[in-house]
């Protein structure tokens, strides 16, 4: 592993106050997860083990709850409010280092999560000559500007750089640069604030890691395509109580005894959901000692499940529910049972299978001491 860069008094400014709209995420982009943290979250873990502090984090409005959950337990972090474009933001994140006054900045995109170590220390020694440093890569297709809806001129490729994030900066010039800028038109990015200022930016090597992430398919492609989860319960039978399976009502002797309504085959598949995402079980979620769930329906652990699939970027591809016991008879109430648990799931009829066994008189089930039900879950990423 490489060595950590040595900061001297270095600071960083993390941007992370847009919409983040074209990725199509629930959330921001920069809040959404991406391989199992929220995007935020780890350029902020790159910098902090890097031994930089503080970090300002510029967020949303009204966004305090939610970033604060991304960044929780990262030493040095700091929240401000951005402003309406991301220079403001920036100035804003700098003005609240003033009374650090470090030597120097790192100005970084949230949205470029991979911040490798070597790019940060080049950054770093670039400040050594320079006020300014940015990293670049090469452009290696061939460009040409457009007339309208046709070639224009060609553009040399030799004399252009794509342009990347952590910006680093002598502290004190940068913040004077954004002070002065006008406002007339919105910066792109910190160098251009510095080079209206006067200060000359130095090129880095940049690195591919450090991609930004806009589209859809830019989170599509960091998740596992298909994810399975399995679940298993059971409960016993009580005598005056109702007996619910699948979230559909079914005439019987005796009902089963829980905390909820006992329905324990949306209990199987709830846990099922849950595994696929790695989001605990439903005792994590609805704590049985929780008064508030005493004869609550099943049906909206169930909702809750998918929708925190949904969060996570994945839809649900089928379910495979195997209900066991001696009574009641399933097959009439398969229909039913199908129709229902489609419907909660916000899938169609097809991806969901509902099967009955029984143990041979077998067990606790066997001797209809109760009912056991295991469930299979299949997500696909969106």
């Amino acid at each position: 592993m490489a060595d950590s860069p040595s900061p001297s008094r270095t600071a960083a400014v993390i941007v992370a106050a847009g919409q983040g709209l074209r990725a199509g995420q629930p959330l921001p982009k920069q809040f959404a997860l991406w391989r199992g943290k929220p995007v935020v979250r780890h350029s902020a873990e790159a910098l902090a083990a890097s031994g930089i502090a503080p970090i300002v984090v510029a967020i949303p409005a009204g966004a305090e709850e939610v970033a604060t959950a991304a960044l929780a337990g990262i030493a040095g972090i700091r929240l401000v409010t951005g402003g309406a474009s991301r220079q403001q933001s920036v100035h804003l994140a700098l003005e609240a280092l003033t009374q650090d006054a470090p030597d120097m900045v790192l100005i970084h995109d949230a949205a470029r999560p991979v911040l490798p170590v070597e790019v940060i220390k080049r950054l770093l020694a670039a400040l050594d000559t320079a006020p300014g440093a940015i990293p670049v890569l090469p452009v290696v297709d061939s460009l040409t500007t457009a007339d309208g809806a046709m070639m224009g001129a060609p553009a040399r490729r030799e004399d252009l750089r794509r342009v990347q994030t952590p910006q680093a900066f002598r502290y004190a010039e940068i913040l004077a640069a954004h002070r002065a800028w006008s406002g007339a038109a919105d910066a792109g990015d910190d160098a251009q604030v510095a080079r209206a200022a006067g200060l000359p930016v130095a090129l880095v090597d940049g690195d591919e890691a450090l991609h930004k992430l806009t589209f859809a398919s830019d989170f599509a492609a960091a998740r596992t395509p298909i994810r399975v989860g399995t679940g298993y319960d059971v409960h016993r039978f009580a005598p005056g109580e109702e007996m619910w399976l699948c979230g559909v009502r079914i005439e019987h002797h005796s009902g089963l005894s829980g905390h909820s309504d006992a329905d324990v085959a949306i209990h199987a598949l709830v846990d099922a959901i849950l595994g696929a995402v790695g989001n605990g079980d439903i005792g994590s979620h609805f704590p049985p000692s929780d008064p508030k769930w005493k004869g609550a329906s099943s049906d909206q652990f169930l909702v809750h499940a998918a929708k925190l699939a949904g969060e996570a970027g994945y839809r649900i591809g089928n379910v495979d529910l195997t209900i066991i016991c001696e009574a009641p008879k399933i097959g009439p109430h398969r229909p039913a049972m199908r129709a229902r648990l489609a419907e909660l799931l916000g899938t169609s009829v097809e991806a969901v299978s509902v099967k009955a066994t029984t143990t041979e008189k077998l067990g606790f089930t066997g001797r209809s001491e109760g009912i056991a039900a295991q469930a299979v879950a299949t997500l696909i990423a969106d």
